[in-house]
């Protein structure tokens, strides 16, 4: 009965929060005129209907997606690499779409004069194919790699050099690369769900809308790990085949979250561990929806609090995770053990 509720709170947690997210800003747009603008005639407001339709609406369910992702791509590396500091980043495919986007914009100062500071339209989309081409090599490289070794261990360090490989490579392009373009990269590196603007946000949406439900269908393999890979052997379970597709399912998340928002932290690592808190289980039959769910909830809670009413613009998002999930994570940690 408790976890009913609890699954069902935190369902109905996401169309408040998305409809806080559309009505409170710098401009304060009554709840009325939302709907009104969202399902009805529109509002006589113009500037209202623009704020609601081009900014606030792409990034709530930018928000929307990014968070349930992130924290089901994390639950199934935690699980996976028997590790309760894995994250959605463990295996170096974020810092290879950094890498991606460090060609793009610190090598534009130096050949083409600086073209990639001011991103615009073109710009995004530039940084977002070079985030998933950086991000796809890699997770092709982990894949590969996944079959020829056998223990955990070993590809979780193959993925920690990666990342290591890629902040060196980064850093020699900051050093050659102009002062305009190295806060033009940082600003990206920052996180954002505002950068997926117009028809992106429908392409980046659909993408989740596929791939979470079939991440939902790994919940009975999952469990099957959490009992140790020879209790799984014995249970007929393909360990090598099992691991290939849940590493492939949280790279590919983690990929296409990465291209197009940037790199979100936090969310991927603590959401889990806040859930299996809650629900106090470690079933994936149910932790799977219900981390898809918190991760939906904290994202947009955390898009809410960077846009305050008072703030000029937005806060950057990475800081504004890491500093509302970081205590309520260690609230029910501290609290689950006792």
């Amino acid at each position: 009965m408790r976890q009913s509720s609890m699954m069902i709170i935190l369902f109905l947690s996401i169309p408040m929060l998305a409809l806080l997210n559309l009505t409170v800003g710098s401009v304060s747009i009554p709840a009325s005129d939302v709907f009104n603008i969202l399902f009805g005639s529109g509002s006589d407001n113009e500037v209202w209907t623009n704020i609601v339709m081009m900014t606030r609406l792409p990034q709530t369910l930018t928000a929307i997606a990014c968070g349930a992702g992130l924290a089901v791509a994390g639950l199934e590396m935690q699980t996976v690499f028997h590790n309760p500091l894995a994250g959605p980043s463990v295996l170096g495919i974020s810092s290879a779409a950094s890498l991606g986007v460090a060609f793009v914009v610190l090598l534009s100062g130096t050949i083409g004069g600086g073209i990639m500071t001011h991103f615009g339209v073109i710009g995004n989309t530039a940084l977002t194919l070079a985030a998933i081409a950086g991000s796809l090599s890699v997770m092709a490289l982990i894949v590969y790699l996944s079959q020829k070794v056998q223990g955990n261990v070993t590809l979780l360090i193959v993925g920690v050099m990666i990342g290591y490989i890629a902040t060196a490579i980064i850093g020699v392009l900051k050093y050659f690369s102009t002062e305009e373009d190295i806060r033009a990269y940082v600003i990206w590196g920052l996180g954002s769900f505002a950068r997926v603007t117009g028809g992106q946000v429908y392409v980046f949406v659909g993408l989740m809308c596929v791939l979470l439900p079939l991440s939902m269908l790994l919940a009975k393999p999952l469990n099957l790990l959490l009992l140790g890979e020879r209790y799984a052997v014995n249970l007929g379970l393909n360990v090598r085949q099992t691991r290939l597709m849940i590493i492939s399912s949280a790279g590919i998340l983690t990929a296409i979250v990465t291209a197009y928002c940037g790199p979100i932290m936090f969310l991927g690592l603590a959401v889990p561990h806040i859930c299996r808190g809650l629900f106090n289980k470690s079933d994936h039959r149910i932790l799977l929806p219900a981390t898809l769910l918190g991760g939906a909830s904290l994202a947009l809670f955390c898009n809410l609090i960077a846009r305050m009413p008072g703030f000029e613009g937005a806060l950057p998002i990475n800081s504004v995770t890491a500093l509302i999930g970081a205590p309520v994570a260690l609230w029910v940690l501290l609290r689950r053990k006792r």
